[in-house]
């Protein structure tokens, strides 16, 4: 299993929401480039970036920080937050992001995924953000009305190989993850599947590993010391 040690940006720095809410915003760090070379040198190969002004707005705010993190040796970044359009999967990719997360876009205009798709294969992801059984869209702030494993057999046949998948009920909360709602993913779709929210212990990443799960994030925990990146590398293993 891979892990994703996850970066949220906000005005250029790093912080971390609690259960997706902007008004419980933590500042972890004024430097992202630097934690992401942290990371990096503690033996991280992939990292999780989202831009969470473009999640929300629809539109980019940390350009600049955002592909100086593309850019470190070694990395392979993917992004998400704001990528609405082709002209944002192409920046992206053309910066360095070896992938890109596609949300909002991806639930409301299934012909642009489509194209994304058929266009750039394996370099799109799709985030599935549950909040009750539903997709949320625009940064969590909007619940749709469609049901989360609806959506993943829409993705399915789609073509799409990966979905990035957040219990936002756990998200920032550091009591566990929720493991049930990935293992069911996971044995009922044809796909690669990340989970995403609450992971807090080597127990979490294990519990993961075992139900067959390709990759996790790990966001609030790795900055709040509850669990050391280098262990849970090796945990997933």
């Amino acid at each position: 299993m891979k892990i994703f040690p996850a970066i949220d940006l906000y005005d250029g720095k790093a912080v971390r929401l609690m259960h997706g809410e902007y008004s419980s915003m933590t500042v972890f760090s004024d430097s992202p480039v630097d934690k992401a070379m942290e990371f990096r040198l503690k033996g991280a190969e992939f990292l999780h970036l989202v831009d969470l002004q473009g999640a929300r707005d629809g539109v980019g705010k940390n350009y600049e920080v955002a592909n100086s993190i593309a850019r470190i040796p070694g990395l392979k970044a993917e992004l998400g937050g704001g990528i609405r359009t082709e002209d944002d999967v192409k920046r992206a990719l053309d910066a360095g992001f070896f992938r890109v997360i596609l949300g909002t876009s991806a639930m409301e205009d299934q012909q642009f995924l489509m194209k994304m798709v058929e266009k750039y294969g394996e370099k799109i992801v799709v985030g599935v953000d549950v909040r009750g059984g539903f997709v949320a869209i625009r940064g969590w702030t909007q619940i749709s009305k469609v049901e989360c494993f609806d959506f993943v057999s829409s993705l399915e046949k789609l073509g799409v190989r990966t979905v990035m998948c957040t219990d936002i009920s756990k998200d920032g909360a550091m009591n566990g993850t929720n493991v049930d709602l990935f293992r069911r993913l996971n044995d009922r779709f044809d796909l690669d599947v990340i989970a995403s929210g609450g992971v807090t212990t080597l127990d979490d990443v294990r519990a993961l590993r075992d139900a067959g799960i390709y990759g996790a994030t790990i966001g609030r925990a790795l900055y709040a010391g509850k669990i050391d990146l280098a262990e849970a590398i090796e945990a997933a293993k």
